[in-house]
């Protein structure tokens, strides 16, 4: 049977236990405490990029402001997205989010008696002063959040790399060169970048 291979990094990126009173309630985990990590996050997308890396630190640290000291409960965050859901990369990471928010668009859950609805807690288009907003459904706390990747470049020689490997032209030696610097990139923003505040924005809404 197959076996996951991840990059070994993965392992070393934070990882975030929420409680999620839904798993409680249907008993499909003790205490409804369910905890996630990088792969999970590149099970759900298919790979591993600076956007999915970007988007899962953002959950992670929103979370864990938004609930100092306590277990983030998962389905009981919106989340809001200045760009539309179309457009670039913001359906990617909406998913992604999604993932360790437990917040959905139209088409998720719709609860059961009314409780632990996740559906429509995700919107998009809406004029705020960061890519997200995380808001405590709760208490209405908020924490606005973005992320600019241009802080962490790519290696020098991914523009050609990516060319060749997209044309078919690459040989084996350049292929394992690209992923090797694509991951590298991906690392560097998890590991070396995590609380660097230049790359991952947060802010307490006023």
């Amino acid at each position: 049977m197959p076996i996951e291979r991840f990059p070994d990094f993965f392992a070393a990126v934070p990882r975030l236990a929420v409680r999620d009173p839904l798993a409680e309630f249907l008993g499909a985990a003790e205490g409804g405490v369910l905890e996630y990590g990088y792969a999970d996050a590149v099970r759900l997308a298919g790979h591993s990029c600076p956007t999915v890396a970007s988007a899962y630190a953002l959950a992670h640290h929103a979370q864990t402001r938004l609930y100092p000291g306590e277990l983030p409960v998962r389905g009981d965050v919106r989340v809001s997205f200045q760009q539309p859901l179309d457009e670039g990369v913001t359906g990617v990471i909406a998913a992604v989010v999604g993932l360790l928010t437990g917040s959905a668009q139209a088409g998720g859950f719709k609860g059961i008696g009314g409780q632990f609805v996740r559906r429509d807690l995700q919107h998009f288009g809406e004029a705020q002063p960061l890519a997200l907003r995380f808001t405590r459904a709760d208490t209405g706390a908020t924490i606005d959040a973005a992320a600019e990747l241009a802080h962490v470049p790519a290696h020098a020689e991914m523009p050609e790399l990516m060319r060749r490997c997209m044309r078919g032209q690459a040989d084996a030696a350049e292929t394992a060169r690209f992923r090797a610097h694509w991951q590298d990139r991906v690392a560097r923003i998890l590991l070396e970048h995590w609380d660097d505040p230049a790359v991952f924005q947060l802010r307490v809404a006023a």
